[in-house]
């Protein structure tokens, strides 16, 4: 989830069109040169004494992280009131350190030209994470879900718009606060060149989202125990909020493009308006009636493009459009598969041969067929029946594509290693046919004996 959008006067613009809207998505359309890829992940951070979540406030708690962050390698404090929320990144990196609802620690990355750089982030973010966390007996799990904590013993973080998210939950579905307080992903966001890119970019993430959901699998325990699932984060967002969530079958509809997910998120209710400083609730409003200076949270204000933009942030699709395109679909884990995740999406969507092959696999695949592997992968993964095989079958197929396609790529290191080896975590994974959740269930049937809190010892950043 994103911070408030910086104010700036393009951002102050006022809305007065769907036209207006769908062109602020065209503004995205970049050149291949200009591509970049952001990674973000969250973790759950823990006592390692106690294995209890963190508090906001106290000598070990969220708070006390951020600062020690700040003091010791210079970001700067991102405030809501008198608390520190998150940090902007200091003046040798990018990206920004942000708050989940449940006081999830978030990196969103740095737009970085090849995945080389990307690793080096993810590299130098845990370390500093690491550093200042074990002089505070703090860690950091990397997990789909919370592993142990009832949703009673998650602390909640002093963001407005989540004390506005909260309520609106509790009247959708039966799993959005659970998504808020307990859940973490790793993501990865990419651009494209043109309405037609985005396009075929959307369709092909969209169809395979099940696919890589099902490799990244890693979030089989709640509160202490199995929940028969490989993923319930996935599951979790099957009933979080009808309204702003799925597989979105009309990208596939003939003439989608950018005024089509603009009508689209037009219609998404919302859930608030940021202005100077404070968040007003207008959950359950309509972004329409806005528009028309008839919204009942600010009678006869107008929105800005900053207001669309924030509504942008509340859409939860599987693959949700802004300026570039976010990957949704994966659990949290271990660092080598923070950098495996967007390793995977940018083999297949940055080189146009393995886009091609990526569609030719998916572009006869039903509606029907796409959300029968959305519902089933959760829990059964890779196991998962279609057609005349397994979902294992086709993440063989995407992992290959995708690992030509980094090659074509051609983006080496110092050593001369090109991309395709951040790919090793995900080709050991389908090689075997063994999600990393089972391999987690196989732990604790087995050397664990049944006790959870291993995971807080041996799975740890």
């Amino acid at each position: 989830m994103s911070s408030p959008t910086p104010d700036t006067l393009e951002a102050r613009r006022p809305v007065e069109s769907l036209a207006q809207l769908a062109a602020y998505l065209d503004e995205g359309c970049k050149p291949p040169t200009d591509w970049r890829i952001g990674t973000e992940h969250e973790k759950f951070g823990f006592l390692t004494d106690t294995h209890d979540p963190l508090p906001y406030g106290g000598p070990r708690g969220v708070r006390a992280m951020l600062e020690g962050m700040r003091d010791r390698f210079g970001w700067e404090p991102v405030m809501e009131g008198d608390s520190i929320i998150g940090l902007k990144s200091p003046p040798t990196c990018g990206g920004t350190i942000s708050l989940e609802p449940g006081g999830q620690f978030e990196l969103s990355g740095a737009p970085l030209e090849h995945l080389h750089q990307t690793c080096d982030e993810v590299h130098t973010h845990l370390a500093q994470v690491r550093e200042v966390g074990e002089e505070l007996g703090i860690g950091f799990l990397g997990m789909g879900f919370s592993p142990k904590w009832t949703l009673d013993e998650t602390p909640i973080m002093p963001k407005g718009r989540y004390k506005i998210m909260r309520a609106y939950m509790a009247k959708k579905g039966n799993l959005g606060r659970d998504m808020m307080f307990r859940s973490c992903t790793v993501q990865v966001n990419l651009d494209f060149r043109s309405e037609a890119d985005m396009v075929r970019k959307m369709r092909v993430s969209l169809a395979l989202q099940p696919i890589v959901t099902a490799i990244f699998a890693y979030s089989p325990f709640t509160e202490g125990r199995p929940n028969g699932f490989q993923s319930f984060r996935s599951e979790i967002w099957r009933d979080t909020d009808p309204d702003r969530t799925g597989m979105l079958p009309f990208v596939f509809d003939e003439g989608f493009g950018f005024e089509a997910y603009a009508r689209y998120a037009l219609d998404v209710p919302m859930y608030f308006v940021y202005r100077d400083g404070t968040y007003h609730d207008a959950s359950g409003q309509s972004f329409r009636d806005f528009m028309a200076g008839k919204l009942p949270a600010l009678p006869g204000e107008r929105p800005t493009i900053k207001d669309w933009e924030d509504h942008l942030t509340t859409i939860f699709p599987e693959v949700r459009l802004k300026r570039f395109l976010e990957m949704r679909g994966a659990d949290g884990g271990p660092w080598r598969r923070l950098c495996a995740l967007p390793a995977v999406w940018v083999g297949l969507l940055y080189d146009d041969t393995a886009l091609d092959a990526a569609w030719d696999l998916v572009k006869d695949w039903t509606e029907e067929e796409r959300q029968r592997l959305r519902d089933a992968v959760p829990v059964t993964a890779l196991d998962t029946p279609f057609r005349s095989g397994t979902v294992l079958d086709i993440a063989r197929e995407i992992v290959a594509i995708s690992k030509a396609g980094l090659k074509a790529r051609a983006r080496h290191d110092g050593f001369g290693d090109d991309e395709a080896h951040f790919l090793n975590a995900v080709e050991e994974i389908v090689e075997t046919g063994r999600t990393p959740a089972q391999e987690l269930l196989d732990l604790y049937h087995g050397a664990w004996n049944g006790d959870i809190d291993r995971v807080f010892t041996e799975c740890a950043y």
